[in-house]
Parts: C-alpha cells; structure tokens; sequence
C-alpha cells in the first residue's frame, strides 16, 4: 500500500528537543514500525511530542500511566459529515437511493444553527474520540442560514466546527467546501441552486475563497484546507480557482470523485470525459489531493489518479449504505495511490469497520482473500489519514511526532484469544470501536479507561443534540 509523505508549512508549536517528560506511559503492547512490539515506554515532552521510546522495559516506571492492550498511533478519520449523524437509523426506513437519502439529509441541514451544530458537532467528536480517533477531516459546505442568508460572521459554522473539536479533545482539519449548483447543466455552466441547496453556496468560486480567506481559526488543533464538493456542484470554469486557492496555501484540497453513476454520466454527456478526466484538466489532481468514494472510475481514471499523487479516501460503510458500490482500491493502491478512511455519513464511527470492510468488501467482488495485510490496513487508519489531512507528524509513534495514540483493549469478547504477536490482525480484523480503552492526543487523557474525560455523558449529549433538531 503506498503512503504519501507531506510537508507541512502550518505546522505549529515547537520542535521536538531535549525537553524533559512532562508525562510517561508504559504500553503493553505498541505497533512501532509495522511490528508489534511488548512493553514499550513512551514519553511525552511538554510540548506534547513523543520523546524518548523505549522496548522492553519489563515494570512500569514510576509514575508511568499504564496502557493495557495494543497502543496505536492515533486514527484520523479522513472524511466526515458531522451533522449527518443524526441520520442514523432514521434513514434505514424502507428502501431508495442515494438520491432519496439526500432528500433526508436536506431536511437536517436546514434545522441547523451555529450554536446547534457546535452542540452536535462536540458530541460527535467525542465519539469519535471514544473510537481511538484524533484527527477528523470535516468536509464543510453548511455554510450559511436559511435561504442562503449570511451570518454577521460568514464563517460562523466553521467556527462552531473548530470549537466543537476543541472541546471534544481532538483535532481537526477543517475541509473547507465549494458548493455553487445544483447539477453540471448545460454546457457545464451549472445549475443553480436548489432551495435546500443555498445554505451551501457562496455563489462562485472567488466569493468562497474571498470567505475562506478570512477565516482565522484559533488553537494549534485546526488546521485548514479546501474541498470541491464534486464536479456535479462546482462548474468547471470554477474548479481552477479552488485549486488554485489551496495550491497558494500548500492546503489539503479533497473531492468527492464519481460516488454515483449518474455523476458520471452527466459529466461524460455535457463534457465529453470522465470526471477524474476534468478534475486532471482543471489542475485539481495533485499530491495534496485526496479523492473520496472513487468508485466508478474506468481504467484512465485509475492512470491519471495515480500518475498525479491524488490519494483516495474510502469510505465504506456508507458506500455500501447507500447502494453506492464498491471502489477499485486494490487497482488505485497499485497505481500509487495513498489510501485513507473515513466514517463520513457516520452510519456507524468505527474506523477498525472502515479498514477491513475495504478488504473483506474486495474479497466478496474478487472472490479472493489477503488484498492487503493488517499493518497496510492499519497504516491506511493511520498514517495515510493523517497524511490526507495535512497531520503527517501525527502518523506514527516514533520520537519527535505528536503524541497522539489509542489503545485497543485485547481482553473483550471479540479481541481475547490469540497471542500477543497478532495483535494488530485482531484490532484489524476482530475489534470495535466499543474496544478502544484509551485515547491520548497531545499527550493529553482524552479517553480514559473507556470514558470521555471532557464529556461526561456522551450518549446524552448525541440525544440530546438530536432531539432538538427533531420537527
């Protein structure tokens, strides 16, 4: 599985040095370097990197917070919709589409306000951090009130997003999105807006980079970067401008590429190419790039994804919740492709679901089995996440990175059993999200022996918020 090595001009806080442990926790069992590894010491710094690590230290050392099970480097969830949590369940009604799906999700969106999607939003991210995950990729388009109205603060809702992440205990790279029409049109001029649908656009291109430009998060948790909501609601006069917007910022740029068929064949009838073909053409494909869904993408597709470094966020859970298809991942892994996760409508939030869903999913089409191990799985939850989100200093557990780890508990039902050295097959193949015992981001407790250390009562707090946006 190929991973992508970023550079990162927003990086904040120190660099790592010859600071004392502020903090000292003894792993049970560590994944170092695609091994798994016994009794592994990491220390913290104050700057909230990892410092030293150490193997094979027999007994705790004093002081030491222990971690029982196997200690990942954190999970950077790749592709989320936050508000589209509180969905889940209520669209299992029945039958349909993505399409009728969508009806769904309008009515959602138009019941938020800021204060209201802070408060989903917050409960979210403590799920998530109760999942082992520390990094989210929020790919944001609900940007405006009602009718499209603005609010006296154009980037209210990013703001609620950013603070929500705070206060949930992770971090966050806000994908800011374009969404300016409802369809491709004719001769790809796009369609206007939809009623439900003007929340979303900020018109044109240049108005929404002239409001992401004044955006100025605060915390050294956020991180931001661009989104082109897919060639169906971004015209391809506009795709430049997007593009361009992030190149100057060295900034992620994520899109969502041929999720549906019929995005597909709009794009081929109006624009005579696929839509991999016109996202190549507009200077959109490149190796801050990341591709979400890809599923139906023909051979050329494959090519010019991997000859640009886009690298393809899978998401399938909800690929397959909504009857969406299953992506050629094997084909774009071969074609040099970095492969990330993401929970994205959030049917469920469980990243250790996402990663061998993406395998056992290939062995139902293939009929073959081992497409990939359970290290370039875990490195797909892990490493390429962070990578895609602009984090590359998050992926792994080694000296200098950012001290953000999870740990596994290897004594449920479902993780109990098999020795020590497979423990990374068992996260893989055989643990939940219910199995994560301890979430540290920063060097800091998020998740302590199964419990929210910021929120006390997550599960209130996801019904609560989504009661309220109940008619």
């Amino acid at each position: 599985m190929t991973t992508r090595t970023r550079t990162n001009p927003n990086a904040t806080g120190p660099a790592p040095g010859d600071a004392p442990a502020e903090k000292v926790y003894w792993c049970e069992l560590a994944w170092l370097n695609g091994t798994v590894e016994p009794q592994v010491v990491l220390e913290v710094t104050g700057q909230g990197r990892l410092g030293a690590i150490r193997t094979a230290v027999g007994t705790p050392p004093p002081g030491a917070t222990v971690l029982r099970g196997l200690t990942l480097p954190g999970l950077a969830n790749a592709h989320s919709h936050a508000f589209h949590r509180a969905l889940r369940g209520t669209v299992q009604v029945g039958s349909g589409t993505f399409w009728t799906w969508r009806d769904s999700m309008y009515q959602t969106a138009a019941r938020l306000t800021p204060d209201s999607y802070y408060t989903l939003a917050r409960a979210v991210y403590a799920e998530m951090a109760l999942a082992g995950i520390t990094c989210v990729g929020e790919f944001h388009y609900l940007h405006h009130g009602p009718g499209g109205e603005r609010y006296d603060d154009p980037n209210a809702m990013s703001h609620a997003l950013v603070a929500a992440a705070a206060d949930a205990g992770i971090r966050i790279t806000l994908l800011d999105t374009a969404y300016l029409a409802s369809g491709i049109g004719r001769k790809g001029r796009g369609e206007a807006p939809t009623r439900q649908q003007l929340r979303f656009s900020d018109g044109t291109a240049q108005a929404w980079a002239e409001r992401v430009s004044a955006f100025r998060p605060q915390g050294d948790h956020v991180r931001t970067g661009a989104a082109v909501h897919s060639v169906r609601a971004v015209p391809a006069r506009e795709l430049g401008t997007v593009a361009q917007w992030a190149e100057e910022r060295g900034a992620p740029l994520h899109v969502h590429l041929s999720e549906q068929t019929a995005e597909n064949e709009a794009c081929l009838g109006v624009h005579g190419m696929t839509p991999t073909a016109l996202l190549a053409e507009h200077g959109v494909l490149t190796p801050r790039t990341t591709a979400v869904h890809a599923t139906h993408l023909d051979k050329d597709d494959i090519r010019r994804i991997g000859r640009s470094g886009t690298g393809v966020c899978m998401c399938p859970t909800t690929e397959r919740d909504l009857a969406d298809g299953i992506g050629p991942a094997p084909a774009l892994d071969r074609a040099g492709a970095a492969l990330s996760l993401g929970s994205d409508s959030h049917a469920v939030i469980d990243l250790f679901e996402e990663a061998r869903a993406m395998e056992l999913d290939e062995r139902l089409a293939s009929r073959t089995r081992g497409h990939w191990t359970a290290g370039q799985l875990l490195r797909a939850a892990t490493e390429g996440g962070h990578t895609a989100l602009g984090w590359p200093e998050s992926s792994r557990l080694e000296t200098g990175a950012l001290a953000d780890f999870t740990t596994v508990g290897l004594d449920s039902v479902r993780t109990a059993g098999p020795v020590p050295r497979l423990a990374a097959e068992v996260a893989v193949f055989a643990a939940t999200a219910a199995d994560v015992r301890h979430t540290v981001v920063g060097g800091r407790h998020i998740v302590r022996d199964g419990a929210h250390t910021l929120v006390d009562d997550v599960p209130g707090a996801l019904a609560h918020a989504i009661a309220a946006l109940r008619p």
